[in-house]
């Protein structure tokens, strides 16, 4: 029995490493730097600004989140391999922050990493996204988050296809979906 549930704990583990992971529970800073104002959350199809940063207070983003969504955005958690919606899709597209809705990355480089969680080499620009070290769950990564509203989306790691060599591995729930037109 002790030697069975150490098992499904090194899955457990494993998975996570993989791509996402759960991170901490520390939520990220609510605060801009500078006393920037919030910024409002455009809809679908309006026009976002990278350098207009949108801060909210934790309870303003429970309010306009999913429980899942906050868990994975603000408290960066990870969703499950293989059950978010956009680790199988293939349409033309730009995803896009599902909290801000900044976009991020381009359906032309989505690639199947075969991990369960939709996976990018590049996003639309550099700018969009922001990394930090992540030292959770024993390992050391590299966490990626949005530019503008500091939303957790996955991590990026060295092992993708060229010509970047990087795979963005990321969680559905932190992302929408815009179809090309």
């Amino acid at each position: 029995m002790v030697r069975l549930m150490a098992g499904v704990v090194a899955i457990g583990v494993a998975a996570l490493l993989a791509c996402g992971g759960a991170g901490s529970a520390a939520s990220r800073a609510d605060a801009a730097p500078g006393g920037t104002e919030p910024a409002a959350t455009p809809g679908p199809g309006e026009e976002v600004d990278v350098n207009e940063k949108v801060v909210k207070s934790e309870e303003e983003w429970k309010r306009e989140l999913s429980s899942q969504a906050f868990q994975v955005l603000r408290k960066k958690g990870t969703e499950r391999a293989f059950t978010g919606r956009y680790w199988d899709h293939h349409e033309a597209g730009t995803y896009v922050c599902a909290a801000c809705r900044l976009p991020l990355f381009r359906s032309e480089e989505k690639y199947d990493s075969g991990t369960g969680w939709p996976s990018f080499w590049r996003p639309i620009e550099p700018s969009h996204v922001g990394t930090e070290e992540d030292r959770s769950f024993f390992t050391t990564r590299t966490e990626v988050h949005c530019a503008r509203c500091g939303g957790h989306l996955g991590h990026v790691f060295d092992d993708g296809p060229a010509p970047t060599g990087l795979r963005y591995c990321l969680n559905s729930v932190s992302l929408d979906f815009r179809r090309a037109e």
